[in-house]
């Protein structure tokens, strides 16, 4: 890892905290699913990291994202490239990207909440980077819709080290390890076509 701040350390060790294939064996649960986007076959956002930050900035001139740095990561062995940007000193953004390609494979965003005058602050900038991402993969959403959308979705993953939801091509995680980080990450589903009708014709698309 190189030049990055010790607070950023921890927020990767965050950001997939419901994740247990990236959990040391002692701090595995049965309970905790490995994150799907360590699995082998997994879907990635047709975009590498680059033009999702370009077309995410482009749309969000208020609250942008800097560029990511790659992580070193010596013992990972999910032959995954993992990069992270630092928006505050405790909000940061952090991706795993294919190999070879670049694509994006998840996009996090973890918030470390510091007791004291400025965590209530902290948290609504949080919160409005969370709901800029939301709303950047869910089209048509006015920026109340996709902030009720997002609490609705942290309510239910209040709580827990691993929650999600599958909504049409997405999968949204929340991971809320209370006083030591939330994260809440956007995921693509691969899209299959399920088995035809008697007429031999296909119904809609349907994700796993």
């Amino acid at each position: 890892m190189k030049n990055l701040p010790g607070a950023l350390l921890l927020s990767l060790a965050l950001t997939a905290p419901a994740f247990a294939a990236d959990l040391p064996p002692r701090e595995r649960s049965e309970s905790v699913p490995a994150a799907p986007y360590l699995l082998a076959g997994a879907p990635t956002f047709d975009m590498t990291i680059g033009q999702f930050r370009e077309q995410y900035n482009a749309a969000n001139a208020d609250l942008p994202l800097m560029e990511y740095r790659a992580i070193d990561s010596k013992n990972d062995s999910s032959r995954l490239t993992r990069a992270a940007s630092k928006i505050s000193e405790t909000l940061y953004a952090s991706t795993a990207l294919e190999q070879g390609t670049g694509k994006v494979k998840t996009l996090q965003l973890t918030w470390l909440p510091v007791p004291g005058p400025d965590e209530k602050a902290s948290q609504e900038k949080a919160m409005a980077y969370m709901t800029a991402l939301l709303r950047f993969f869910v089209s048509g959403l006015t920026p109340d819709e996709a902030r009720q959308k997002l609490n609705a979705l942290l309510s239910e993953g209040k709580g827990a080290r691993y929650f999600s939801r599958n909504e049409g091509a997405l999968r949204f995680v929340v991971a809320d390890n209370g006083d030591k980080g939330l994260t809440f990450a956007i995921e693509p589903l691969k899209l299959t076509l399920p088995p035809t009708d008697q007429d031999g014709k296909n119904d809609e698309k349907q994700s796993h």
